[in-house]
Parts: C-alpha cells; structure tokens; sequence
C-alpha cells in the first residue's frame, strides 16, 4: 500500500480538502504528464523520497480523477 494514503478516497480528499486543488482535467493532465516524465523535477523529487511504486500510485489515482472530471 502507498506510504501516505490509504486510498483513492483519502489521496482525493487531501487533495482538494486539504490542499485545495482542484482535480480538473487540465490539473490532472499537466500531472500526469510530469509524473510520467522522470526527467521532470518534481517527479525526480517524489521519486527519490518515495519510489517508483508510489509514483505509479498516484499516477493511476490522477488516471481515475481525470476520468471523473
């Protein structure tokens, strides 16, 4: 299980609670394509603080906001 959600629901709620943010389409998109690109400094970030399993956690957790969008 991911180290910091324990669910879509709990990732989501943190999200848009807590953080604020909005979980639109062009949110999720600009993410998703970060998280994807481990060129990216924010995902060589997440990366090396978290791994690649929590990574393609939250990826597939933007996959599915972006299809609730």
């Amino acid at each position: 299980m991911n180290p910091l959600y324990e669910s879509y629901a709990h990732w989501r709620d943190e999200l848009t609670e807590r953080a604020k943010l909005s979980l639109d389409a062009a949110y999720c998109r600009a993410r998703m394509e970060a998280l994807s690109n481990e060129d990216d400094p924010s995902t060589r970030s997440l990366l090396k603080a978290y791994g690649a399993a929590h990574r393609d956690q939250v990826l597939r957790w933007f996959e599915q906001a972006l299809a609730e969008s």
